[in-house]
Protein backbone atom coordinates (compact mmCIF):
# COMPACT_ATOMS: atom_id res chain seq x y z
CA UNK A 1 0.00 0.00 0.00
CA UNK A 2 1.59 3.47 -0.93
CA UNK A 3 1.06 5.31 2.03
CA UNK A 4 3.39 7.40 3.95
CA UNK A 5 5.18 6.51 7.35
CA UNK A 6 3.25 8.03 9.98
CA UNK A 7 6.44 10.66 10.91
CA UNK A 8 6.55 11.75 7.06
CA UNK A 9 2.87 13.20 7.46
CA UNK A 10 1.55 16.07 7.90
CA UNK A 11 -0.54 15.11 10.73
CA UNK A 12 2.06 13.70 12.37
CA UNK A 13 3.97 17.20 12.57
CA UNK A 14 0.58 18.74 13.44
CA UNK A 15 0.62 16.54 16.51
CA UNK A 16 3.99 17.39 17.53
CA UNK A 17 2.87 21.20 16.90
CA UNK A 18 -0.51 20.43 19.14
CA UNK A 19 1.55 18.79 21.57
CA UNK A 20 3.98 21.21 21.95
CA UNK A 21 1.57 24.24 22.51
CA UNK A 22 -0.94 22.41 24.30
CA UNK A 23 -0.75 18.46 25.01
CA UNK A 24 2.17 18.54 26.84
CA UNK A 25 0.23 20.92 29.57
CA UNK A 26 -2.78 19.42 29.55
CA UNK A 27 -4.67 19.18 32.95
CA UNK A 28 -7.56 17.19 33.23
CA UNK A 29 -9.04 18.84 35.74
CA UNK A 30 -9.29 21.84 34.25
CA UNK A 31 -10.30 20.50 31.21
CA UNK A 32 -13.62 19.26 33.05
CA UNK A 33 -14.06 22.28 34.67
CA UNK A 34 -14.08 24.18 31.45
CA UNK A 35 -16.31 21.83 29.76
CA UNK A 36 -19.03 20.14 31.65
CA UNK A 37 -20.01 17.81 28.77
CA UNK A 38 -16.90 16.49 28.47
CA UNK A 39 -17.73 12.96 29.88
CA UNK A 40 -20.25 12.38 27.30
CA UNK A 41 -18.58 13.91 24.68
CA UNK A 42 -15.30 11.32 25.29
CA UNK A 43 -17.87 8.59 25.91
CA UNK A 44 -18.16 6.22 22.95
CA UNK A 45 -20.73 2.90 22.92
CA UNK A 46 -19.65 0.07 20.96
CA UNK A 47 -21.06 -3.73 20.99
CA UNK A 48 -21.02 -4.79 24.49
CA UNK A 49 -18.74 -2.28 25.58
CA UNK A 50 -18.98 1.70 27.08
CA UNK A 51 -15.72 3.42 26.94
CA UNK A 52 -15.15 6.64 29.09
CA UNK A 53 -12.38 8.37 27.55
CA UNK A 54 -12.64 11.60 29.18
CA UNK A 55 -9.56 10.80 31.91
CA UNK A 56 -7.15 11.01 29.31
CA UNK A 57 -4.95 13.52 28.23
CA UNK A 58 -6.72 14.84 24.93
CA UNK A 59 -9.18 17.20 23.28
CA UNK A 60 -10.91 17.88 20.42
CA UNK A 61 -8.23 19.01 18.74
CA UNK A 62 -5.60 15.95 19.48
CA UNK A 63 -8.56 13.78 18.23
CA UNK A 64 -8.93 15.46 15.06
CA UNK A 65 -5.27 15.39 14.30
CA UNK A 66 -5.52 11.68 15.26
CA UNK A 67 -7.75 11.29 13.04
CA UNK A 68 -6.04 12.94 9.84
CA UNK A 69 -2.89 10.47 11.16
CA UNK A 70 -5.34 7.45 10.89
CA UNK A 71 -6.43 8.90 6.92
CA UNK A 72 -3.07 9.90 5.96
CA UNK A 73 -1.65 6.67 7.03
CA UNK A 74 -4.12 4.58 5.52
CA UNK A 75 -5.87 2.50 8.22
CA UNK A 76 -8.57 2.01 6.66
CA UNK A 77 -7.68 0.42 3.17
CA UNK A 78 -5.08 -1.80 5.47
CA UNK A 79 -8.14 -2.54 7.22
CA UNK A 80 -10.14 -3.00 4.64
CA UNK A 81 -7.68 -5.36 2.74
CA UNK A 82 -7.28 -7.37 6.13
CA UNK A 83 -11.09 -8.13 6.29
CA UNK A 84 -10.94 -9.28 2.26
CA UNK A 85 -8.17 -11.67 2.91
CA UNK A 86 -5.09 -10.00 1.20
CA UNK A 87 -1.78 -11.11 2.63
CA UNK A 88 -0.92 -7.79 4.68
CA UNK A 89 1.65 -10.56 6.60
CA UNK A 90 4.18 -9.47 4.35
CA UNK A 91 6.59 -11.20 5.53
CA UNK A 92 5.60 -14.36 5.33
CA UNK A 93 3.21 -13.64 2.62
CA UNK A 94 -0.12 -14.54 4.23
CA UNK A 95 -3.23 -13.39 5.02
CA UNK A 96 -4.57 -12.27 8.10
CA UNK A 97 -7.67 -13.53 8.70
CA UNK A 98 -9.22 -14.65 13.08
CA UNK A 99 -12.01 -12.56 11.20
CA UNK A 100 -13.20 -14.95 9.46
CA UNK A 101 -13.07 -17.25 12.15
CA UNK A 102 -16.01 -15.85 14.22
CA UNK A 103 -17.53 -14.80 10.65
CA UNK A 104 -21.42 -16.05 10.15
CA UNK A 105 -21.71 -18.78 7.39
CA UNK A 106 -20.78 -17.44 3.82
CA UNK A 107 -19.94 -14.03 5.28
CA UNK A 108 -16.00 -13.96 5.18
CA UNK A 109 -13.27 -15.87 2.97
CA UNK A 110 -12.56 -19.77 3.53
CA UNK A 111 -16.33 -19.68 5.26
CA UNK A 112 -17.53 -23.53 4.19
CA UNK A 113 -13.64 -24.64 5.65
CA UNK A 114 -14.10 -22.83 9.01
CA UNK A 115 -17.78 -23.83 9.63
CA UNK A 116 -17.00 -27.21 8.93
CA UNK A 117 -14.05 -27.53 11.27
CA UNK A 118 -16.18 -25.39 13.73
CA UNK A 119 -19.22 -27.92 13.61
CA UNK A 120 -17.14 -31.06 13.84
CA UNK A 121 -15.43 -29.67 16.54
CA UNK A 122 -18.53 -28.48 18.55
CA UNK A 123 -20.09 -32.20 17.78
CA UNK A 124 -17.45 -33.90 19.72
CA UNK A 125 -17.37 -31.14 22.82
CA UNK A 126 -20.86 -32.20 23.21
CA UNK A 127 -20.13 -35.71 23.33
CA UNK A 128 -17.67 -35.25 25.80
CA UNK A 129 -19.38 -33.04 27.90
CA UNK A 130 -21.79 -35.78 28.21
CA UNK A 131 -20.15 -36.99 31.48
CA UNK A 132 -22.11 -39.91 32.21
CA UNK A 133 -21.09 -41.41 28.16
CA UNK A 134 -17.64 -40.17 27.93
CA UNK A 135 -16.37 -40.62 31.45
CA UNK A 136 -14.12 -37.56 31.48
CA UNK A 137 -13.74 -35.45 34.45
CA UNK A 138 -10.28 -33.76 33.84
CA UNK A 139 -9.55 -32.06 30.71
CA UNK A 140 -5.67 -30.73 30.30
CA UNK A 141 -4.75 -28.40 27.55
CA UNK A 142 -0.96 -28.85 26.56
CA UNK A 143 -0.02 -25.94 24.36
CA UNK A 144 2.31 -22.68 24.60
CA UNK A 145 2.06 -18.89 23.23
CA UNK A 146 -1.47 -18.55 22.03
CA UNK A 147 -2.36 -22.26 21.58
CA UNK A 148 -2.10 -21.48 25.53
CA UNK A 149 -2.63 -18.22 26.71
CA UNK A 150 -6.16 -17.19 25.13
CA UNK A 151 -7.72 -20.63 26.39
CA UNK A 152 -6.49 -20.15 29.87
CA UNK A 153 -7.44 -16.46 30.13
CA UNK A 154 -11.07 -17.13 28.41
CA UNK A 155 -11.71 -20.26 30.90
CA UNK A 156 -11.58 -18.87 34.19
CA UNK A 157 -13.28 -15.75 32.83
CA UNK A 158 -16.46 -17.47 31.93
CA UNK A 159 -16.39 -19.74 34.95
CA UNK A 160 -20.06 -19.04 35.86
CA UNK A 161 -21.11 -20.60 32.46
CA UNK A 162 -18.73 -23.83 32.84
CA UNK A 163 -19.44 -27.43 33.10
CA UNK A 164 -19.90 -28.03 36.59
CA UNK A 165 -18.53 -31.85 36.26
CA UNK A 166 -15.53 -30.68 34.20
CA UNK A 167 -12.16 -29.21 35.94
CA UNK A 168 -9.73 -27.75 33.14
CA UNK A 169 -5.98 -27.56 33.47
CA UNK A 170 -3.53 -25.80 31.46
CA UNK A 171 0.67 -26.66 31.00
CA UNK A 172 2.61 -24.39 29.00
CA UNK A 173 6.04 -24.51 30.60
CA UNK A 174 8.45 -26.98 29.50
CA UNK A 175 9.75 -26.93 32.95
CA UNK A 176 8.36 -30.40 34.69
CA UNK A 177 7.36 -28.26 37.90
CA UNK A 178 4.55 -26.89 35.21
CA UNK A 179 3.01 -30.27 33.97
CA UNK A 180 3.73 -32.60 37.54
CA UNK A 181 0.70 -31.23 39.93
CA UNK A 182 -1.45 -31.35 37.67
CA UNK A 183 -0.67 -34.89 37.23
CA UNK A 184 -0.91 -35.46 40.44
CA UNK A 185 -4.90 -34.73 40.80
CA UNK A 186 -5.73 -36.72 37.80
CA UNK A 187 -6.63 -40.38 36.58
CA UNK A 188 -5.73 -42.14 33.77
CA UNK A 189 -9.63 -43.27 32.69
CA UNK A 190 -11.26 -39.72 33.84
CA UNK A 191 -8.71 -37.38 31.44
CA UNK A 192 -8.88 -36.09 28.66
CA UNK A 193 -5.52 -34.21 26.74
CA UNK A 194 -5.35 -31.68 24.10
CA UNK A 195 -2.04 -31.70 22.17
CA UNK A 196 -2.10 -27.99 20.98
CA UNK A 197 0.56 -27.54 18.19
CA UNK A 198 -0.17 -26.36 14.46
CA UNK A 199 2.74 -28.49 13.38
CA UNK A 200 2.88 -30.61 16.47
CA UNK A 201 6.70 -30.09 16.54
CA UNK A 202 6.77 -27.18 19.05
CA UNK A 203 9.61 -27.82 21.30
CA UNK A 204 7.63 -26.95 25.55
CA UNK A 205 4.04 -28.58 23.94
CA UNK A 206 5.66 -31.91 22.66
CA UNK A 207 8.20 -32.21 25.51
CA UNK A 208 4.97 -32.19 27.64
CA UNK A 209 2.61 -34.22 25.56
CA UNK A 210 5.45 -37.64 25.64
CA UNK A 211 5.39 -36.78 29.94
CA UNK A 212 1.80 -36.78 29.31
CA UNK A 213 1.42 -40.27 27.43
CA UNK A 214 4.49 -41.72 29.66
CA UNK A 215 2.43 -41.01 32.95
CA UNK A 216 -0.66 -42.62 31.60
CA UNK A 217 0.65 -45.53 30.33
CA UNK A 218 2.36 -45.69 33.47
CA UNK A 219 -0.49 -45.43 35.13
CA UNK A 220 -2.48 -48.26 33.56
CA UNK A 221 -4.23 -45.91 30.85
CA UNK A 222 -4.70 -47.88 27.63
CA UNK A 223 -6.83 -46.34 24.62
CA UNK A 224 -4.37 -43.44 24.03
CA UNK A 225 -7.38 -42.85 21.08
CA UNK A 226 -10.03 -41.70 23.34
CA UNK A 227 -7.80 -39.63 25.73
CA UNK A 228 -5.78 -37.78 23.47
CA UNK A 229 -6.52 -35.45 20.81
CA UNK A 230 -4.74 -32.99 19.00
CA UNK A 231 -5.44 -29.47 17.37
CA UNK A 232 -2.60 -29.50 14.57
CA UNK A 233 -2.45 -29.72 10.68
CA UNK A 234 0.06 -32.14 11.07
CA UNK A 235 -2.93 -35.18 11.24
CA UNK A 236 0.28 -37.83 10.18
CA UNK A 237 2.63 -36.96 12.86
CA UNK A 238 -0.48 -36.76 15.37
CA UNK A 239 -1.00 -40.25 14.07
CA UNK A 240 1.89 -41.62 14.76
CA UNK A 241 1.68 -40.62 18.72
CA UNK A 242 -1.18 -42.53 19.09
CA UNK A 243 -4.06 -40.10 18.38
CA UNK A 244 -6.96 -40.56 16.30
CA UNK A 245 -9.35 -37.11 16.47
CA UNK A 246 -7.79 -34.17 15.53
CA UNK A 247 -9.02 -30.46 14.24
CA UNK A 248 -7.40 -28.37 12.00
CA UNK A 249 -6.65 -24.55 11.75
CA UNK A 250 -4.82 -22.14 8.21
CA UNK A 251 -1.49 -20.81 7.88
CA UNK A 252 -3.81 -17.64 7.72
CA UNK A 253 -4.52 -17.93 11.72
CA UNK A 254 -1.86 -16.36 14.05
CA UNK A 255 -1.21 -17.89 17.03
CA UNK A 256 -2.16 -15.17 19.21
CA UNK A 257 -5.16 -14.78 17.61
CA UNK A 258 -6.45 -18.38 17.43
CA UNK A 259 -8.28 -18.95 20.37
CA UNK A 260 -11.50 -18.68 18.30
CA UNK A 261 -10.45 -21.73 16.12
CA UNK A 262 -9.70 -24.63 16.87
CA UNK A 263 -7.14 -23.73 19.42
CA UNK A 264 -10.43 -23.03 21.44
CA UNK A 265 -11.64 -26.67 21.75
CA UNK A 266 -10.82 -26.79 25.89
CA UNK A 267 -13.11 -23.23 25.74
CA UNK A 268 -15.41 -25.29 23.99
CA UNK A 269 -15.66 -27.96 26.25
CA UNK A 270 -15.82 -25.58 29.30
CA UNK A 271 -18.46 -23.86 28.43
CA UNK A 272 -20.70 -25.49 25.76
CA UNK A 273 -20.94 -25.17 21.99
CA UNK A 274 -23.71 -22.65 22.56
CA UNK A 275 -21.81 -20.30 24.97
CA UNK A 276 -19.08 -20.89 22.11
CA UNK A 277 -20.84 -19.46 19.33
CA UNK A 278 -21.77 -16.67 21.32
CA UNK A 279 -18.30 -15.83 21.99
CA UNK A 280 -17.61 -16.03 18.57
CA UNK A 281 -20.58 -13.62 17.35
CA UNK A 282 -19.66 -11.14 20.19
CA UNK A 283 -16.17 -10.69 19.12
CA UNK A 284 -18.03 -10.93 14.85
CA UNK A 285 -20.28 -7.88 16.16
CA UNK A 286 -16.95 -5.79 17.16
CA UNK A 287 -16.01 -6.62 13.69
CA UNK A 288 -18.38 -5.60 12.18
CA UNK A 289 -18.10 -2.30 14.64
CA UNK A 290 -14.27 -1.94 13.54
CA UNK A 291 -15.27 -2.50 9.92
CA UNK A 292 -18.15 0.49 9.85
CA UNK A 293 -18.52 2.46 12.52
CA UNK A 294 -17.43 6.46 11.78
CA UNK A 295 -13.50 6.99 12.78
CA UNK A 296 -14.80 9.29 15.63
CA UNK A 297 -17.26 7.06 17.12
CA UNK A 298 -14.94 3.62 16.22
CA UNK A 299 -13.67 2.64 18.90
CA UNK A 300 -10.57 0.21 18.45
CA UNK A 301 -9.35 2.98 15.91
CA UNK A 302 -9.70 5.62 18.65
CA UNK A 303 -7.71 3.31 21.21
CA UNK A 304 -5.05 2.86 19.08
CA UNK A 305 -4.38 6.74 18.58
CA UNK A 306 -4.75 7.09 21.98
CA UNK A 307 -2.10 4.69 22.66
CA UNK A 308 0.41 6.36 19.62
CA UNK A 309 -0.46 9.91 21.09
CA UNK A 310 0.91 8.28 24.82
CA UNK A 311 3.96 6.36 23.05
CA UNK A 312 5.35 8.82 20.89
CA UNK A 313 4.08 12.12 21.80
CA UNK A 314 4.17 11.60 25.60
CA UNK A 315 6.81 9.48 26.46
CA UNK A 316 5.04 6.60 27.99
CA UNK A 317 7.03 3.45 27.90
CA UNK A 318 4.24 0.87 29.55
CA UNK A 319 0.75 0.45 30.08
CA UNK A 320 -1.34 -0.93 32.95
CA UNK A 321 -4.49 -3.17 32.68
CA UNK A 322 -6.70 -3.21 35.73
CA UNK A 323 -9.62 -5.15 35.33
CA UNK A 324 -11.73 -5.28 38.22
CA UNK A 325 -13.14 -8.56 38.07
CA UNK A 326 -11.17 -11.76 39.41
CA UNK A 327 -12.56 -14.03 35.96
CA UNK A 328 -10.16 -12.03 34.03
CA UNK A 329 -7.05 -12.36 35.97
CA UNK A 330 -5.29 -14.16 32.86
CA UNK A 331 -6.24 -11.01 30.41
CA UNK A 332 -3.07 -8.70 31.11
CA UNK A 333 -1.33 -12.24 30.82
CA UNK A 334 -2.90 -12.26 27.32
CA UNK A 335 -2.78 -9.23 26.26
CA UNK A 336 0.89 -9.08 26.59
CA UNK A 337 1.28 -11.45 24.20
CA UNK A 338 -1.39 -10.00 21.86
CA UNK A 339 0.40 -6.14 21.94
CA UNK A 340 4.03 -6.88 22.23
CA UNK A 341 4.38 -9.98 20.26
CA UNK A 342 2.14 -8.01 17.49
CA UNK A 343 3.95 -4.37 17.75
CA UNK A 344 7.10 -4.80 19.40
CA UNK A 345 8.83 -4.23 16.37
CA UNK A 346 11.62 -1.87 15.31
CA UNK A 347 11.80 -2.04 11.19
CA UNK A 348 9.07 -0.44 8.93
CA UNK A 349 7.25 -3.00 6.40
CA UNK A 350 10.37 -1.88 4.15
CA UNK A 351 12.79 -3.23 6.38
CA UNK A 352 13.99 0.79 6.98
CA UNK A 353 14.84 1.21 10.94
CA UNK A 354 12.27 3.25 12.80
CA UNK A 355 13.06 6.41 14.06
CA UNK A 356 10.22 6.26 16.63
CA UNK A 357 8.77 3.72 19.67
CA UNK A 358 6.31 0.87 18.91
CA UNK A 359 4.97 -1.00 21.45
CA UNK A 360 4.85 -0.27 25.38
CA UNK A 361 4.70 -2.96 27.60
CA UNK A 362 1.76 -3.85 29.29
CA UNK A 363 1.23 -5.07 32.43
CA UNK A 364 -1.50 -5.48 35.25
CA UNK A 365 -3.15 -7.33 37.68
CA UNK A 366 -6.50 -7.91 38.79
CA UNK A 367 -8.39 -5.09 41.27
CA UNK A 368 -8.46 -4.85 44.17
CA UNK A 369 -5.06 -7.25 44.13
CA UNK A 370 -3.40 -4.22 42.12
CA UNK A 371 -3.91 -1.72 44.83
CA UNK A 372 -2.09 -3.43 47.16
CA UNK A 373 0.78 -3.97 44.65
CA UNK A 374 1.42 -1.49 42.42
CA UNK A 375 -0.81 1.41 42.38
CA UNK A 376 1.46 2.92 44.90
CA UNK A 377 3.81 3.54 41.51
CA UNK A 378 1.11 4.90 39.37
CA UNK A 379 -0.01 7.50 42.07
CA UNK A 380 3.14 8.95 43.41
CA UNK A 381 5.96 7.33 41.40
CA UNK A 382 7.96 9.21 38.69
CA UNK A 383 6.73 7.66 35.71
CA UNK A 384 3.31 8.68 34.25
CA UNK A 385 1.79 5.03 32.78
CA UNK A 386 -1.97 5.57 31.21
CA UNK A 387 -4.44 2.61 33.16
CA UNK A 388 -6.96 0.89 32.04
CA UNK A 389 -10.01 -0.24 33.77
CA UNK A 390 -12.03 -2.77 33.21
CA UNK A 391 -15.67 -3.03 35.11
CA UNK A 392 -18.23 -5.33 34.88
CA UNK A 393 -21.91 -3.67 36.04
CA UNK A 394 -23.35 -7.04 37.50
CA UNK A 395 -21.93 -9.84 38.93
CA UNK A 396 -22.79 -13.37 38.06
CA UNK A 397 -21.50 -16.19 39.84
CA UNK A 398 -23.17 -19.15 37.97
CA UNK A 399 -24.00 -21.20 41.08
CA UNK A 400 -27.75 -21.59 41.16
CA UNK A 401 -28.43 -21.83 44.80
CA UNK A 402 -27.25 -18.58 45.47
CA UNK A 403 -29.57 -17.50 48.31
CA UNK A 404 -30.36 -15.77 51.29
CA UNK A 405 -27.55 -13.36 53.59
CA UNK A 406 -24.36 -15.36 51.20
CA UNK A 407 -26.00 -13.75 48.17
CA UNK A 408 -26.35 -9.70 49.66
CA UNK A 409 -23.14 -10.48 50.87
CA UNK A 410 -21.68 -11.07 47.75
CA UNK A 411 -23.72 -8.27 45.52
CA UNK A 412 -22.15 -5.46 48.79
CA UNK A 413 -18.69 -6.69 47.94
CA UNK A 414 -19.18 -6.19 43.99
CA UNK A 415 -20.40 -2.79 44.87
CA UNK A 416 -17.03 -2.30 47.31
CA UNK A 417 -15.08 -3.95 44.28
CA UNK A 418 -17.07 -1.12 41.80
CA UNK A 419 -16.62 1.93 44.36
CA UNK A 420 -12.61 0.75 44.53
CA UNK A 421 -12.23 0.61 40.63
CA UNK A 422 -13.94 4.07 39.85
CA UNK A 423 -12.19 6.06 43.07
CA UNK A 424 -8.60 4.30 41.47
CA UNK A 425 -9.57 6.14 38.41
CA UNK A 426 -10.51 9.27 40.00
CA UNK A 427 -7.97 9.20 42.30
CA UNK A 428 -5.59 9.15 39.19
CA UNK A 429 -6.50 12.23 37.93
CA UNK A 430 -7.68 14.19 40.92
CA UNK A 431 -4.49 13.58 42.82
CA UNK A 432 -3.75 15.57 46.08
CA UNK A 433 -2.11 18.90 46.59
CA UNK A 434 0.30 19.42 49.49
CA UNK A 435 -2.34 22.04 51.08
CA UNK A 436 -4.99 19.65 51.36
CA UNK A 437 -2.76 16.94 53.07
CA UNK A 438 -1.76 19.72 55.37
CA UNK A 439 -5.28 20.03 56.48
CA UNK A 440 -5.63 16.07 56.77
CA UNK A 441 -4.84 14.14 59.72
CA UNK A 442 -3.19 10.56 58.78
CA UNK A 443 -3.98 8.22 62.01
CA UNK A 444 -0.44 5.98 60.67
CA UNK A 445 1.72 8.94 60.15
CA UNK A 446 4.87 10.11 62.22
CA UNK A 447 4.62 12.04 65.36
CA UNK A 448 7.88 13.69 65.82
CA UNK A 449 8.41 14.33 61.42
CA UNK A 450 7.43 18.15 60.93
CA UNK A 451 4.17 18.44 59.00
CA UNK A 452 4.95 19.95 55.53
CA UNK A 453 7.41 17.37 55.35
CA UNK A 454 5.26 14.56 55.79
CA UNK A 455 2.59 16.32 53.46
CA UNK A 456 5.30 16.33 50.79
CA UNK A 457 5.04 12.33 51.30
CA UNK A 458 1.41 12.74 51.21
CA UNK A 459 1.07 14.55 47.77
CA UNK A 460 -0.21 12.86 44.54
CA UNK A 461 0.97 14.87 41.33
CA UNK A 462 -2.73 13.90 40.00
CA UNK A 463 -3.55 14.23 35.58
CA UNK A 464 -2.80 10.79 35.67
CA UNK A 465 -4.48 9.17 32.39
CA UNK A 466 -7.06 6.13 32.29
CA UNK A 467 -9.40 5.00 30.43
CA UNK A 468 -12.54 2.45 31.70
CA UNK A 469 -14.57 0.25 30.15
CA UNK A 470 -17.31 -0.96 31.11
CA UNK A 471 -19.42 -4.04 30.21
CA UNK A 472 -23.09 -5.02 31.70
CA UNK A 473 -21.91 -8.49 32.27
CA UNK A 474 -19.21 -10.43 31.72
CA UNK A 475 -20.99 -13.36 29.63
CA UNK A 476 -19.73 -15.14 25.96
CA UNK A 477 -21.02 -12.13 24.15
CA UNK A 478 -19.25 -10.04 25.88
CA UNK A 479 -16.13 -11.48 26.17
CA UNK A 480 -15.89 -11.96 23.13
CA UNK A 481 -16.51 -8.73 21.88
CA UNK A 482 -13.33 -7.31 24.57
CA UNK A 483 -11.54 -9.76 22.80
CA UNK A 484 -11.59 -8.52 19.78
CA UNK A 485 -11.90 -5.01 20.57
CA UNK A 486 -8.60 -5.40 21.86
CA UNK A 487 -7.16 -6.95 18.92
CA UNK A 488 -8.68 -4.24 16.50
CA UNK A 489 -6.71 -2.06 18.88
CA UNK A 490 -3.03 -3.49 18.14
CA UNK A 491 -4.05 -3.65 14.61
CA UNK A 492 -4.79 0.38 14.51
CA UNK A 493 -1.45 0.99 16.12
CA UNK A 494 0.84 -1.40 14.01
CA UNK A 495 -0.94 0.36 10.65
CA UNK A 496 -0.22 3.74 11.92
CA UNK A 497 3.27 2.94 12.94
CA UNK A 498 3.76 1.02 9.42
CA UNK A 499 4.89 -1.98 11.00
CA UNK A 500 4.28 -5.98 10.06
CA UNK A 501 1.90 -6.67 13.71
CA UNK A 502 1.17 -10.34 12.40
CA UNK A 503 4.63 -11.51 12.65
CA UNK A 504 6.96 -12.50 15.46
CA UNK A 505 10.59 -13.26 14.05
CA UNK A 506 11.89 -12.42 17.68
CA UNK A 507 10.84 -15.17 18.86
CA UNK A 508 12.50 -17.92 16.28
CA UNK A 509 16.02 -16.78 17.10
CA UNK A 510 16.09 -18.17 20.97
CA UNK A 511 14.57 -21.39 19.92
CA UNK A 512 17.46 -21.72 17.18
CA UNK A 513 19.96 -21.14 19.39
CA UNK A 514 18.10 -23.49 22.25
CA UNK A 515 18.67 -26.44 19.28
CA UNK A 516 21.99 -25.78 19.22
CA UNK A 517 22.93 -25.64 22.54
CA UNK A 518 20.51 -29.08 23.78
CA UNK A 519 23.08 -31.08 22.49
CA UNK A 520 26.20 -29.20 23.71
CA UNK A 521 24.99 -29.80 27.72
CA UNK A 522 24.66 -33.69 26.80
CA UNK A 523 28.42 -33.62 24.92
CA UNK A 524 30.43 -30.70 26.68
CA UNK A 525 31.23 -29.22 23.44
CA UNK A 526 31.73 -25.09 23.88
CA UNK A 527 33.78 -24.63 20.59
CA UNK A 528 32.77 -21.62 19.12
CA UNK A 529 30.29 -20.38 21.98
CA UNK A 530 31.19 -17.14 23.65
CA UNK A 531 32.73 -17.22 27.12
CA UNK A 532 29.59 -16.38 29.03
CA UNK A 533 27.55 -19.25 27.44
CA UNK A 534 30.47 -21.51 27.73
CA UNK A 535 30.99 -21.18 31.58
CA UNK A 536 27.46 -21.43 32.38
CA UNK A 537 26.77 -24.53 30.26
CA UNK A 538 30.19 -25.71 32.50
CA UNK A 539 29.06 -24.64 35.44
CA UNK A 540 25.63 -26.57 35.23
CA UNK A 541 27.73 -29.77 33.55
CA UNK A 542 29.37 -29.72 36.74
Amino acid sequence: MNTPRCDQTEAWAALRGHYEAHGRDLDLREAFARDPGRFDALGVEAPEIYADLSKNLIDTATLRFLLDLARECGVRARRDAMFRGEPINTTEDRAVLHTALRAPRGAAPFSDEVHHVLDAMLAYVETVRDTAASGIRHIVNIGIGGSDLGPQMVVPALDACAHPGLTLHFVSNVDGHDITPVLRQLKPDETLFIIASKTFTTQETMANAHAAKAWFTAQGGTDIAKHFVATTTNVGAAAAFGIATTFGFWDWVGGRYSLWSAIGLPIALAIGADHFRALLAGAHAMDEHFAHAPPERNLPLLLGLIDVWYRNFHGCTSRSVAPYHQGLKRLPAYLQQLEMESNGKRVDLAGHPLAYATSPVVWGEPGTNGQHAYFQMLHQGTDVIPVEFILVKHAHHGVRDLHGPLLAQLERQHTLLLANGLAQSQALMLGKTTGQALAETAPTASKVLDARTLAHHRTFPGNRPSTTLLLEQLTPRSLGALIALYEHRVFTSGALWGINSFDQWGVELGKALCNDLLPRLDSGDASGLDASTAGLMKRLRA
